[in-house]
């Protein structure tokens, strides 16, 4: 290889690895180095916790494999965080006290955040889970902060980690503030990461919440700290989430909103597996779908068995069934990339979710239509084949291209060509449970191409 080609790949590779995180200029979305960045995470709450270092690059490489962009995983970490060591036999912190945390066990989670850096993901780093500041039906707790070491905490961490370019921040952890005091907490530790960070460039912050009708804009919209906005839509189906999205992205001021935990895959639904089951691949894919289409920048996926890093010897929460290693590859955790890969295939930053497009208003959740679009293009989801109607006109072009694209396999129909005006009447190719589609249309003249998906 010559010497300017091999000076290239380098310069990109570091590129790709050292790109900043920012908000795009419409505040709606996450760009990496002023490129689309599409944010699919998956929640390895314990990652820092539970794996070696041999696991964590094993997990990190195979998550990277199937096209997540961004692992969300917690220092302090829910199942007895503060007093089960971690793989090498180490607390996070001497004697409870977030303002003496223990060098050994930090240098294990530096390890994991470059490593995932070496596979170009990112971290959304929580501090600490929320049962840390106070505990109701579960968390081992015991509560640790306060309104005056969370600041310390939280600035001594990002005084650690402040050149690390792989790092989103999330506060939060599973509970929603009970009180002022609670709330001041969570600023508290919110704004310290901020004056640690110490940079022109303020970090990406978030808040995980549990369940309720705003997210994290419940308490935190007015907060100058808080980057975009984050929900927790439960472990149950077919919940509207879509709407609370909608309802959040239509706030002042602008911030990107995205579900941060999903009804993971192989999960008992609503915590009721005698009467539900568990949740599939079908599950987790409609929420990916409507939640991306109707506002969000991204999707968190989960798996049940995975978020705990169930193994031999381990207890299984809530069930849990599958070794982690071999839960990796359910369908679902394979199936999200053709979501990533559909969304950025089109202009990514204008974007918008328009339910005017289609003529029909359903709202069921098992069998909803839900659209988004560009100035030239649209996605159409229809949750169950659905057929519906579109109003022409509303897109660029005197002609559209028409594509049905398959969310299990990510592969594209034949193109069908319609004048854009009038009405169009579409029929997804079958229909039924988990017979989900999407319609790809576009602008003839704009000759997009379609999204890769797997072999056919």
């Amino acid at each position: 290889m010559k010497r300017s080609s091999l000076f290239l790949v380098c310069l990109l590779l570091y590129l790709a690895t050292n790109a900043q995180l920012t908000l795009s200029v419409n505040q709606r979305f996450i760009l990496r180095d002023h490129q689309p960045f599409f944010y699919l995470a998956d929640t390895g709450w314990e990652l820092f916790h539970r794996l070696n270092r041999e696991e964590a690059d094993d997990y990190l490489k195979t998550r990277a494999a199937q096209g997540f962009t961004v692992i969300q995983a917690v220092i302090l970490a829910e199942l007895d965080g503060l007093h089960t060591p971690n793989a090498y036999g180490e607390l996070p912190l001497r004697n409870d006290d977030p303002t003496q945390p223990n060098e050994a066990y930090f240098k294990h989670v530096d390890y994991i955040i470059d490593k995932a850096k070496d596979y170009n993901l990112v971290i959304g780093l929580l501090p600490s889970w929320g049962d840390k500041i106070f505990k109701n039906t579960w968390g081992t707790g015991p509560e640790i902060f306060n309104a005056g070491n969370a600041g310390i905490y939280g600035e001594w961490l990002a005084k650690r980690y402040k050149n690390k370019t792989n790092i989103i921040w999330i506060v939060g952890g599973d509970r929603n503030p009970r009180n002022e005091q609670d709330i001041a907490i969570w600023n508290t530790m919110a704004n310290g990461i901020v004056t640690g960070c110490g940079s022109a460039e303020k970090p990406l912050i978030t808040f995980h919440p549990q369940p309720n009708p705003y997210g994290s804009a419940e308490w935190f919209m007015e907060e100058d700290w808080l980057s975009f906005n984050m929900f927790q839509n439960g472990h149950c189906r077919n919940t509207p989430v879509y709407d609370k999205i909608q309802s959040v992205y239509q706030m002042t001021p602008v911030k990107p909103v995205i579900d941060g935990e999903p009804l993971y895959e192989d999960h008992p639904v609503c915590f009721n597996v005698k009467d539900l089951g568990k949740s599939n691949a079908y599950d987790v894919r409609l929420y990916g779908y409507l939640d991306v289409f109707s506002g969000a920048f991204g999707h968190t996926y989960g798996c049940h068995d995975v978020w705990q890093f169930y193994a031999p010897g381990r207890e299984a929460i809530n069930g849990a069934g599958m070794y982690w290693r071999d839960a990796l590859y359910l369908p679902g955790a394979q199936q999200m990339q053709h979501l990533k890969n559909l969304i950025l295939s089109r202009p990514f930053t204008d974007r918008i979710p328009d339910q005017s497009l289609i003529l029909e208003n359903n709202q069921a959740p098992s069998e909803r239509i839900q659209a988004t679009r560009g100035k030239d293009y649209a996605f159409v989801y229809t949750a169950a084949g659905k057929s519906f109607t579109i109003k022409g006109g509303i897109l660029t072009g005197n002609t559209l291209n028409a594509h049905w694209f398959n969310p299990r396999n990510g592969n594209c129909g034949s193109a069908i060509e319609y004048a854009n005006k009038g009405t169009l009447r579409f029929v997804p190719p079958s229909t039924g449970y988990g017979q989900d589609w999407v319609l790809i249309l576009d602008d003839a003249s704009k000759q997009y191409a379609m999204p890769t998906g797997e072999d056919k």
